[in-house]
């Protein structure tokens, strides 16, 4: 993403090593203070396996096979207006490709510090090895450490952050990314069919464009789980996100709808993907960039794998006629996405304020 390549991020503590102190110990108060947060199990939280509350669930099969597609798509739509997420089984991904890149990002994370620091990022940019949206000295600080990377197209890489350790890294960074990127276009096609339009409408706005890939590592925090963030409340600003953990018994995804927030148990090997700013601003509001945020567990680390795909960049975004309903209102008028994400990665997550600024009055 070009302009991940033009903003930087203020720096501080690695957290993964920060939690191995903390946890070592038995007083609380060892976990500094710009990290502790209101509790966020204040809020209401609807737990995940309960089926009745539980994100839609999207066949890939079904999407593809004549006589369930028209049903199906229906769904897959209706999942995008009401909640802004799904998981899709049956994708195609080979289960290979996917335990390669799992295993390998783990394998990085797993490296001392100073052997990722090689991979660290520079003042101007936020791919590498390090942190995102850290804006001032003072704001509070999630429990997470990230590696960023643009991946796609593949010409466009600055493999100066791409770690060459474990050995297969980028071997399995290449190939997941190739295989989720044309799994992201045929799903985009499939929700353009559902609401009415042309397939290759939606597909023709991100074919070919900038692909980035945020690898995750959530340690546990003993002693303050309940007091700590992942990953603050935000949306996307990209237009899809395809989300692949490591571990499915250990749970921290929560999306946020009616006021509430609903735990994400994700099934074993199924993608949880999600709508981003862009395409709600193109769908004129017919598919939801819904709020979420990532938790903690007390005694288990967690890693997930977030692809973004990104619209043209070089655009002005607005509404596509074609998925702008007779006699509905334009929500959203042209925006400079450069400007967009600009604004974006240059301010502290806050749930969906930054895409609210851009609707019309």
């Amino acid at each position: 993403m070009a302009e991940a390549r033009t903003i930087g991020s203020l720096p501080v503590a690695n957290v993964q090593e920060l939690a191995e102190a903390c946890n070592s110990r038995v007083d609380d108060h060892q976990i500094p203070e710009r990290y502790l947060s209101k509790d966020p199990s204040a809020e209401e939280v609807v737990a995940g396996d309960d089926s009745t509350r539980a994100i839609p669930v999207i066949d890939l099969d079904k999407l593809l096979d004549a006589q369930s597609s028209e049903e199906e798509c229906a769904k897959l739509a209706s999942a995008c207006h009401h909640w802004g997420f799904f998981q899709l089984i049956n994708h195609g991904v080979p289960d290979e490709v996917i335990g390669n890149l799992m295993s390998d990002v783990a394998g990085f994370f797993k490296q001392p510090l100073e052997d990722k620091k090689e991979w660290s990022q520079q003042a101007d940019s936020l791919e590498g090895y390090g942190q995102a949206f850290v804006v001032s000295d003072d704001q509070k600080l999630d429990w997470a450490d990230m590696l960023y990377l643009q991946v796609q197209p593949s010409e466009s890489r600055d493999m100066r952050f791409w770690p060459t350790r474990p050995a297969s890294f980028r071997r399995s960074v290449d190939a997941y990314s190739s295989e989720a990127r044309e799994l992201a276009y045929r799903l985009l096609e499939f929700m353009a069919k559902g609401v009415g339009a042309e397939p290759a409408s939606l597909r023709g706005v991100f074919e070919g464009q900038a692909q980035g890939m945020r690898m995750n590592y959530y340690p546990p925090c003993r002693q303050a789980a309940d007091r700590v963030l992942g990953l603050s409340p935000h949306t996307d600003p990209n237009g899809l996100t395809l989300l692949m953990q490591t571990s499915h018994d250990v749970h921290g995804l929560q999306v946020k709808r009616d006021g509430r927030w609903f735990a994400v148990e994700a099934l074993d090997g199924a993608f949880v993907v999600n709508v981003g700013d862009a395409l709600e601003i193109l769908s004129n509001g017919v598919f939801r960039s819904v709020e979420h945020r990532a938790v903690i567990h007390p005694t288990k680390e967690r890693i997930s794998v977030a692809l973004f795909h990104y619209p043209y960049q070089d655009r002005m975004l607005g509404p596509l006629p074609e998925l702008v309903k007779k006699g509905d209102k334009v929500q959203f008028g042209p925006t400079n996405y450069q400007d967009f994400l600009k604004q974006y990665f240059t301010a502290e997550l806050d749930g969906r304020k930054h895409l609210e600024r851009f609707q019309l009055e």
